[in-house]
């Protein structure tokens, strides 16, 4: 299906983060300390990443969200208004610290994050009821799990009960014990290997076992699943049919916002009514185009840079 040319609506509903970035030779084992270097602090936060995406490849971006009332959460909020992001919904919360993520990358751009979560998890049931008419007037709402459980199940039921099309970045995955079952209710959910792995108790070990994966969220109630598999592309599974989406190859630099470049691509392709399988496609060119650049939120990708590995790799886009 043909992308239709007006800006589409896209509402995120997520976290933010200052990302307090380090280079090291590798990240640290347990006890080990590691001399790094380069450390820089770039703005981030799974949702804010997905916004800051969403507005560069095109989309009407609305966010909803919570800030501290700090230095680093005026830092944030003033970066997302200046990109474009419709941040009414993004509220200062008193008396607590932002989101901050503590993230070492190593030589082969791969990385370790750990993340206190600070005003993101003050994201409430009455900040997404206050939010509805945005949600509303959206054509897909993008979710991740860096914000209480309680919360995105909340905005997945209404966001769904409102004809809204809901995509849900299962990341970081919860306990599968502790989880509320109605996050599967989702339109699509976009997990990586280990994070199904995590929701479903499967193990992880090629294509057989990505299949295995897909099918056990369907069974745990996903209509349908867009499986990141990294350097191996995604696997598209809708309940009767699996399809493998081809990868395109790249030297990374830093994976640390890949996953978020993907989910955005998805959700802007999917609300300018693109299929799945073109969706799926647009959002591993755009994940490998995050890998090239250092960092969360300067990574994320614009349309020309996705267009120009997508023809390199004889691929026309179909945007």
């Amino acid at each position: 299906m043909a992308m239709t040319s007006a800006a589409p609506a896209v509402v995120v509903i997520g976290s933010v983060n200052m990302d307090l970035v380090v280079r090291a030779p590798h990240v640290p084992a347990p006890g080990e300390t590691v001399l790094g270097s380069d450390f820089r602090t770039i703005p981030g936060g799974k949702g804010a990443n997905q916004a800051v995406a969403a507005a560069r490849l095109g989309a009407d971006c609305r966010f909803v969200a919570r800030v501290g009332d700090d230095p680093f959460g005026q830092t944030l909020l003033t970066g997302m208004k200046a990109i474009g992001i419709n941040c009414n919904h993004v509220n200062v919360t008193e008396g607590v610290a932002s989101g901050v993520a503590l993230i070492v990358v190593d030589e082969l751009g791969e990385n370790a994050i750990t993340v206190a979560s600070g005003a993101n998890y003050r994201l409430s049931i009455e900040d997404i009821e206050a939010a509805k008419p945005l949600i509303a007037s959206a054509k897909v709402c993008l979710l991740q799990l860096e914000i209480p459980l309680e919360t995105a199940s909340y905005a997945i039921r209404l966001a769904k009960s409102l004809g809204v099309e809901v995509i849900l970045d299962c990341a970081p995955a919860p306990d599968p014990a502790t989880m509320p079952r109605t996050l599967f209710d989702a339109d699509i959910l976009t997990p990586n290997e280990t994070e199904a792995q995590i929701l479903t108790g499967e193990p992880v070990a090629g294509k057989r076992e990505a299949k295995i994966l897909a099918a056990a969220l369907a069974e745990h109630g996903a209509r349908q699943v867009v499986l990141k598999l990294g350097e191996k592309g995604s696997l598209i599974f809708d309940g009767h049919h699996f399809e493998h989406v081809p990868p395109f190859k790249v030297k990374p630099i830093d994976t640390t916002a890949a996953g978020d470049a993907f989910s955005a691509a998805l959700a802007v392709s999917r609300a300018k009514g693109m299929s799945l399988s073109e969706s799926a496609l647009y959002a591993n060119a755009a994940g490998a185009v995050a890998c090239l650049k250092f960092g969360a939120q300067p990574a994320m990708p614009t349309p020309d840079e996705i267009r120009t590995l997508m023809m390199r790799s004889g691929n026309e886009p179909a945007a």
